[in-house]
């Protein structure tokens, strides 16, 4: 993770994107992970709170809904997606960030209805997490470098068709035209890049 600022300091231009607001929120079950952008964050002028399951990060959105989130999309005990609703029941104007190492259109989508305004693929670096969480409304996302290769454009799709059949692998497997067992080693991989 690149970290440019230097640590315990925050530039003004920072603090001034970030807003009179400065809570945030960070649910991730790596822990050092977690750590590692905890302090990155704090460096850029966040006032953090972190949690590593989807238990812990409920209870915390409940006594203290934060003004932005950075979640991961799969806890230990559960989905990151539970985390952003328990945030929209408090709060409605949390900027929210979904990461994950499991990244796909369905689950994309999913949680931009749900709320999150952004959506990461892990090893996201501390920089493209606060670029997504002091982003305003309207400004362009710049596109990607390198545009998906064939194996993550099938990857996608057998996410997206999983996700439509409510992660029932053998309904996936019957859609898709392909053994159960086959299935299930592709989605226990992480994404092709």
């Amino acid at each position: 993770m690149t970290d440019k600022s230097t640590a315990g300091q925050s530039t003004q231009s920072d603090a001034e994107l970030i807003g009179p607001d400065r809570t945030l929120l960070i649910v991730d079950d790596d822990g050092p992970f977690l750590r590692r952008l905890a302090r990155a964050m704090e460096a850029r002028g966040f006032t953090v709170e972190i949690a590593e399951s989807v238990a812990e990060g409920i209870a915390k959105a409940k006594t203290h809904p934060p003004k932005h989130a950075v979640i991961d999309l799969r806890l230990g005990d559960g989905s990151g997606l539970d985390v952003i609703e328990a945030i929209r029941g408090r709060r409605d104007d949390t900027r929210m960030i979904v990461l994950t190492g499991y990244g796909n259109i369905a689950t994309a989508v999913n949680a931009v209805k749900l709320g999150a305004v952004d959506y990461l693929s892990k090893p996201a670096d501390a920089d493209d997490i606060f670029a997504a969480l002091v982003q305003r409304s309207g400004e362009r996302v710049e596109p990607p470098e390198n545009p998906m290769s064939a194996d993550r454009v099938r990857w996608e799709h057998i996410q997206r068709v999983y996700e439509m059949c409510d992660r029932n692998v053998s309904e996936t497997a019957r859609r898709l035209n392909m053994h159960r067992r086959t299935l299930q080693r592709i989605l226990a991989k992480r994404a092709p890049k």
